[in-house]
C-alpha cells in the first residue's frame, strides 16, 4: 500500500515519491528558481499561471503538458509555480515515469487534504511496449470513479504525444470516403497527450532572448558587448540557444566580466 499520510502538508510544500520505501519523502532543499527570473516564456508563463489560479479557487481547470525543446524552461516554470503559489495552499509531489503505476494509490490519500495537489512528472515519455501511461489515464480523466478534484497533473516532455511516433504508423493509416481515419497507433499516441486540456509547446531561444537570459545573470556587468560576444560564443560551441545553455555560461563565467 502506498504510504502518503506521513507528509505534514501544513508545513511541507513538496514531497517525492521513493519507491523503495513505498511512500513520499519531504523534499528539503527546493530550487529557489523565482517567477519574473524565467526569460522568453511570458505566453506560457502566463497561461499555466491562469490555469493554477483557478486550480487554487476551486474553478475549472485542466491538466498540463508542457512540451517542446530541451532546456527552454518547461522544468524551471513548474519550480517557479510551486515558489510563487505555496502560500496560497498549492503542494507539489514529483513523481517517476517508471513508478506512475502506483499513482492512483498515491492521490487516493489526497482527496480528504485541504491542499491542491499538481503531481509533477519531469521529461516524460513512453517507448514502445511500456503501459504505466494506463495509470496515468486514470488519473487524469477516471475510470469509473472521478479523480480527485484537487489533484492536477503537470507534465514536461520533449515529445508532443508523449509516445515515439513511426512512419510505418502514417503509413496504416487510411482514407475512407474523403475522410482520414488515423492507424490505431496513432489513436494511441494521440489519446494520452489529448487528456491534457492544456498544452503549452516551448521552443529554441532567438538570439535576442537568449542575449536576455544571460544579461539576467549578470546585472552589474558593464562591458555588454563583450558579455554577449563570448554568451554567442558558448552557445555557438554547444548547438543551442536556451535557458539551460545561459545558465551553464553563467556557472563558468561567473566574475570574469566587469
Amino acid at each position: 500500500m502506498a504510504e502518503t499520510t506521513s507528509i505534514e502538508w501544513a508545513s511541507t510544500t513538496a514531497a517525492v515519491w521513493r519507491r523503495h520505501r513505498s511512500g513520499l519523502r519531504a523534499i528539503r532543499r527546493l530550487d529557489p528558481v523565482q517567477w519574473n527570473s524565467l526569460k522568453g516564456i511570458d505566453r506560457q508563463r502566463d497561461a499555466i499561471a491562469r490555469n493554477t489560479e483557478r486550480f487554487l479557487a476551486g474553478e475549472p481547470s485542466n491538466n498540463a503538458l508542457l512540451w517542446g525543446s530541451r532546456g527552454t524552461g518547461k522544468s524551471s516554470l513548474i519550480k517557479a509555480l510551486l515558489n510563487r503559489y505555496a502560500g496560497q495552499g498549492l503542494r507539489m509531489i514529483e513523481v517517476d515515469k517508471d513508478d506512475l503505476v502506483t499513482l492512483p494509490e498515491i492521490v487516493d490519500d489526497l482527496c480528504e487534504q485541504p491542499y491542491r495537489f499538481v503531481i509533477f512528472c519531469d521529461d516524460l515519455s513512453f517507448d514502445v511496449g511500456e503501459s504505466s501511461y494506463k495509470a496515468l489515464k486514470s488519473v487524469l480523466e477516471g475510470s469509473l470513479e472521478l479523480p480527485p478534484e484537487n489533484v492536477r497533473v503537470y507534465a514536461t516532455s520533449n515529445r508532443r504525444h508523449l509516445m515515439p511516433e513511426f512512419m510505418s504508423d502514417n503509413l496504416q493509416s487510411q482514407v475512407r470516403d474523403g475522410e482520414l481515419h488515423p492507424a490505431e497507433a496513432i489513436e494511441e499516441q494521440v489519446s494520452l497527450a489529448d487528456r491534457f486540456g492544456l498544452q503549452l509547446s516551448f521552443y529554441p531561444f532567438p538570439q535576442d532572448t537568449y542575449l536576455q537570459t544571460v544579461d539576467s545573470f549578470f546585472p552589474d556587468v558593464s562591458d555588454r558587448a563583450a558579455l554577449h560576444q563570448e554568451a554567442i560564443r558558448f552557445a555557438t560551441a554547444k548547438g543551442v540557444r536556451n535557458g539551460r545553455t545561459a545558465q551553464q555560461f553563467f556557472r563558468q563565467f561567473a566574475g570574469t566580466f566587469d
